[in-house]
């Protein structure tokens, strides 16, 4: 969600304290800066810095990385030696403007290794794994230079800094202290071996996972097993297979979840059953990918390291600096919720299993029982039977660009006054990404916002937003943000229709992306989303709200052919459809929040051997009640990734975020729903102050009170669900 280094290498660790490795940075490059045309050397002299895609050789990473340490480094001893008295700005300043060329070069490097990476980026995300932690650690560990923050810290409240500079000086010392600037000599060593190797592990767990969803692809012989498909559907598998050299036959896809959007329409259902067990069998059947061993060795080092740290586990650790604070907070909230969603989802089930009895039996043929691979295609024929709709019939209103542009946009010109102009001047990466300038309501430029909708082989799952450059009064830089998601891309000449998780998705991720624009901070430490991980979900949660809201729908649910505006009784449908499905979203959603957190609450002697890994997952669930065959976790243990990057001990911070989300959209509805005084508001309590202020502070200063369970439980349908 950030493009600090800093971030980047907690991701690549595992770990959930920032290194100050790479604060975003206005120092010039160094005098010894090689003669060559390396673009990062420099700043990029297009529009706010916009990474200069077009010059940009695989090349020229490795050059820069080492050049950066280097100079960081130079920079980092300068401060820590310094013979004057510690300040404010011959230190955290200082601090703030260390690493230029490294912070461009891994902001760069880290985001299109996510978004589009190649056998190139996979070697050097290998090679530099350790290297970049090593560096983290010099730095974090640098005993003359937590000497002069801690100076500081003991005297903050005397150095005549406002409020935002107090805050940064304690985040500095905090986080110091977090990645083990107290520890004993020893103890320092042993915290650099443990953060290379996993660095190391985190890189190969990650690379496995994208290799093996590309490889795990389910290859179909005949048409006729294709039957509940659209002709698009099977002309894209056609295509996907003609593009792995497999002509006249069809290729179904596995995106890096559990459940896969081809098991919604598929009416052969030993085909479903084929693509679900491809899917969950993943990082666990042997072989090169298999990730077992690495989840071992990953789980027992975080629970060494939280040892070291003096805490009983890894969750304890790592929650210690999010809102949550403490493995009982998240225990209790998340247990709170899971007998709710299990017994919702087993009233669903008990309609599926009816639907399935009577459909079975009418064909004259026995009944059988609902399975995993069964749960998508009935719910959808439980729906259609309840709502009397079904996707097909939404997906030609939900043109992906009519989307964006007429919903998503629109909204925020409804909200914010924000205005959008697509520019092609600019370069890009991929031929599938568009860019646009982002204008205030005075026409000032307030950022650049970078779109790549489709799916691919070069890029991880998931959806997400990243920050190519940050704001910050101190550096003078304004936001260029990206959002990537993974439409899977029709045929050419086809249009990009959307289902309206797609549409959903597509609001979420340009809440992250308001978050990053709006910034206005003195400080990169605090831009944009650089805020508690149990926190960070909750704007783009929040922007979600726009999607079903009648004068947005209204505005881009037009059919893709006609231009009609989706009939009022089917937009009525969508929004009366709303809770549907909710007991199974929840449950395996909450299946995956709790296994994170059964993981990561152990001691390392607790930590199961490689070949128990998945007994330990299915004991893991069964203790916490959130256990049900029909609804497995949204994310195994081998491919959960999020759990082995930036997320670990932190896949709750969904559903916590969430509890403020649906609290703010309380307020949103109480105060008179969509206007530009709620949006002004909402903008200047909390969506522009970034860090700067403590998160639950943000939200009280917003909301006017404490956060309240009550309307996540309505949101989510699971009022009065009981056991």
């Amino acid at each position: 969600m950030t493009t600090r280094l800093a971030l980047a290498l907690a991701v690549a660790l595992g770990a959930t304290a920032p290194a100050f490795a790479n604060p975003v940075a206005a120092a010039a490059a160094p005098a010894a800066t090689p003669a060559s045309a390396n673009p990062f050397f420099s700043e990029s002299p297009l529009p706010l810095h916009y990474p200069q895609f077009d010059k940009i050789q695989d090349s020229d990473f490795a050059p820069a990385f080492d050049a950066g340490m280097k100079q960081q480094m130079e920079e980092v001893e300068a401060i820590a030696n310094n013979k004057a008295k510690p300040t404010f700005e011959n230190t955290i300043i200082a601090m703030e403007k260390s690493g230029a060329i490294l912070d461009r070069a891994t902001t760069v490097f880290f985001s299109l290794s996510g978004a589009d990476t190649n056998d190139a980026r996979k070697k050097l995300q290998a090679e530099y794994s350790a290297k970049f932690a090593a560096h983290s650690d010099a730095i974090n560990l640098n005993g003359e230079l937590f000497k002069r923050v801690e100076t500081l810290y003991n005297s903050r409240d005397k150095l005549g800094l406002d409020a935002e500079g107090v805050r940064l000086v304690e985040r500095y010392y905090d986080n110091l202290v977090r990645a083990g600037a107290k520890l004993s000599d020893a103890d320092k060593a042993k915290m650099k071996a443990m953060n290379a190797e996993l660095a190391e592990l985190g890189t190969k767990f990650s690379q496995n996972v994208l290799a093996e969803v590309n490889a795990s692809y389910i290859v179909v012989d005949d048409a006729k097993d294709l039957d509940g498909l659209s002709a698009e559907q099977i002309a894209a598998a056609a295509e996907a297979a003609k593009a792995r050299n497999l002509d006249g036959k069809y290729v179904i896809a596995l995106l890096n979840t559990t459940g896969q959007p081809a098991l919604t329409n598929l009416t052969n259902r030993d085909l479903r059953r084929k693509i679900y067990e491809a899917s969950i069998s993943r990082g666990s059947k042997g072989g090169e990918y298999d990730n077992t061993a690495l989840v071992s060795r990953i789980m027992k080092l975080r629970a060494e390291k939280a040892a070291l740290m003096g805490h009983p586990n890894f969750a304890s650790y790592g929650l210690g600096n999010q809102t949550a604070k403490t493995p009982e907070a998240v225990n209790g909230m998340l247990g709170q919720l899971a007998p709710a969603a299990v017994a919702n989802a087993k009233r669903e089930a008990a309609d599926l299993q009816a639907m399935i009895d009577a459909e079975q039996k009418a064909a004259g043929k026995p009944t059988f029982k609902l399975e995993p691979w069964d749960w998508a295609f009935y719910s959808e024929k439980v729906r259609q039977a309840k709502y009397n709709f079904d996707e097909s019939q939404l997906k030609p209103y939900f043109e992906m660009k009519s989307v964006l542009e007429d919903g998503v946009f629109f909204a925020a010109g409804k909200e914010f006054g924000l205005s959008f102009k697509q520019r092609i001047d600019l370069p890009v990466y991929h031929p599938d990404v568009t860019v646009y300038d982002v204008f205030n309501e005075d026409g000032s430029q307030l950022a650049i916002f970078i779109f790549d909708p489709y799916a691919r082989a070069s890029k991880r799952g998931g959806a997400w937003m990243n920050s190519y450059v940050s704001q910050s009064e101190l550096t003078g830089d304004l936001p260029v943000v990206a959002n990537h998601l993974n439409i899977p891309k029709p045929p050419a000449g086809q249009p990009t229709l959307l289902t309206w998780d797609e549409v959903t998705t597509t609001f979420h991720e340009f809440g992250h992306a308001l978050h990053g624009m709006f910034s206005n901070v003195k400080y990169p430490t605090f831009s944009g989303t650089s805020v508690p991980r149990d926190f960070v979900e909750f704007p783009s949660q929040v922007n979600e709200m726009w999607a079903d809201e009648p004068t947005i729908l209204a505005n881009y649910a037009k059919h893709y052919q006609t231009g009609a505006a989706m009939p009022q009784a089917l937009l009525d449908k969508v929004i009366a459809a709303a809770k549907f499905n909710q007991g199974f979203m929840t449950t395996e959603y909450l299946g995956a929040a709790l296994l994170d957190q059964r993981w990561h609450q152990i001691s390392a002697d607790q930590v199961p051997e490689a070949k128990d890994v998945l007994a330990f997952e299915r004991k893991a669930l069964e203790d916490s009640g959130i256990y049900y065959a029909p609804v497995p976790p949204r994310y195994r243990t081998t491919y959960f990734s999020h759990i082995m990057g930036g997320y670990s001990a932190g896949y709750y911070a969904y559903i916590w975020s969430e509890v403020l989300d649906a609290n703010t959209q309380k307020w949103f509805r109480d105060n008179g729903g969509l206007s530009r005084a709620n949006g002004d508001r909402f903008r200047q309590t909390l969506l522009s102050r970034g860090g700067s202020v403590d998160a639950m502070q943000l939200f009280r200063d917003f909301a006017g009170h404490e956060p309240q369970i009550e309307p996540l439980l309505e949101k989510r349908g699971l009022t009065g669900a009981g056991n």
